[in-house]
């Protein structure tokens, strides 16, 4: 379902570099999701400003996440990031990240170019695919939703919403959406790397909205999971925040 490309023979590439530290890491070491899309995002960001694309603005649709082994605290990590998809008003960008003790990561994030006002979709500048555009060699990448909507039987649990969930944009940042799957991973100690993990985005969760998880188990030994609006109907604002899933490696 989700094709994490080789990097490109031609193209923009870029690198950059980053150590896993204290607030990266969970009890047991491991550098835990929600960091790992911090770090993804912001090498994505450095990318856009040292092509002089800086004030661009971009929201994420989805994140696929491939760990074959977790980074882990004081880890030296390099990070390789390019172009790999282009379609109307979005990209896709690929990341790798690979430790200098074994950690081992690939990424694939679809980012929505917006209005900076509206914040709607707005066409891929030329001068943009001009810059990115021989990475992606002609490939083209769908933002359809791909995972399935949250199961109609399940109220799922309260998830309070904090302060330092909440960014520049005022919603609640991406990675933000991999600490209820870190939550749950805590009571599923068989489920650990290697893993994909996949986030598909909504409508961004605001500061009012009252929002629940729900988790439903896999067949083949992960999960998948909701954050969903309960502040109106949940079952028809479902699409409207989240979907979370989270599978081994050998069901990507």
């Amino acid at each position: 379902m989700f094709d994490l490309v080789a990097p490109p023979s031609s193209g923009r590439v870029h690198h950059g570099s980053v150590v896993v530290r204290l607030g990266d890491s969970s009890p047991g070491g491991r550098a835990r999701l929600d960091a790992l899309a911090r770090l993804l995002q912001d090498v994505a960001d450095d990318d856009a400003r040292h092509a002089g694309f800086g004030a661009y603005t971009w929201v994420v649709r989805r994140t696929v996440l491939r760990v074959d082994a977790f980074p882990t605290y004081l880890e030296p990590l390099q990070l390789t990031t390019w172009c790999a998809g282009f379609g109307a008003a979005w990209a896709e960008r690929r990341i790798s990240v690979r430790g200098e003790r074994g950690g081992r990561v690939d990424s694939a994030t679809l980012w929505v170019h917006v209005d900076p006002q509206s914040l709607r979709p707005s066409r891929m500048p030329r001068e943009f695919l001009e810059v990115f555009g021989p990475s992606a060699d002609g490939r083209t990448v769908s933002s359809k939703q791909l995972l399935d909507d949250a199961p109609a039987d399940q109220a799922g649990a309260a998830w309070p919403l904090r302060f330092t969930d909440f960014d520049v944009l005022e919603h609640v940042n991406n990675a933000m959406y991999l600490a209820p799957v870190e939550q749950e991973l805590t009571d599923r100690r068989s489920l650990r790397a290697p893993m994909t993990v996949v986030v598909e985005h909504g409508d961004p969760i605001e500061r009012d909205d009252e929002v629940r998880w729900i988790v439903r188990d896999r067949a083949d030994g992960g999960f998948d999971g909701w954050l969903v609006n309960a502040s109106t109907d949940a079952r028809r604002q479902f699409a409207a925040v989240s979907v979370v899933s989270v599978v081994p490696a050998s069901g990507a």
